[in-house]
């Protein structure tokens, strides 16, 4: 047996064992945090909901294969491989499409590959923007994000141009 296999009963314990202490009705205290996760919850779910349709619909119209193919000419021109452009344009909206076309890359071609090297370190370093602003935003009921999408789509751009130039640099 490892120490990790503890480690969740001896937080609870700790917990059990603070709450008697400090005279705290621990289990009430935990019903009114799930009821306050639970409104959380409904609260975010319809931004949740359109931005996971929206993905799908973005893939199955093939608008993110035509994209990839008219930016095919500027990745070349900056040396980032072609076929991370699909990760890049899916990254913002989504962390599991990203993650499978990560694996369609390094299936396709190759564990060491410079292509794969360059998604694994821009999986690494960039962010699902439009969902985190989504979840966030929504969950603190802020309509209008401002600065906060241009802020973070330069972010993603300059994770995408930093992570072309180190690759190259580095691999």
């Amino acid at each position: 047996m490892q120490i990790t296999d503890f480690i969740v009963p001896l937080i609870f314990t700790a917990v059990m064992i603070c709450g008697a202490v400090r005279h705290v009705d621990v289990f009430s205290s935990f019903c009114d945090g799930a009821k306050g996760g639970l409104r959380t919850t409904a609260d975010i779910l319809p931004a949740l909901v359109l931005l996971l349709i929206s993905v799908g619909m973005l893939r199955a119209s093939g608008a993110v294969e035509l994209l990839t193919g008219l930016l095919e000419p500027l990745c070349s021109m900056v040396g980032f491989p072609p076929e991370c452009m699909q990760m890049v344009l899916l990254r913002p909206f989504s962390g599991s499409g990203a993650i499978a076309v990560y694996d369609s890359i390094a299936q396709e071609c190759g564990a060491d590959s410079l292509a794969e090297r360059t998604a694994a370190i821009l999986l690494g370093s960039s962010e699902t923007t439009f969902y985190t602003i989504a979840v966030y935003f929504s969950a603190v009921k802020i309509r209008r994000t401002r600065y906060a999408v241009p802020a973070a789509l330069t972010a993603d751009l300059t994770a995408w141009i930093v992570c072309g130039i180190v690759v190259g640099l580095f691999f």
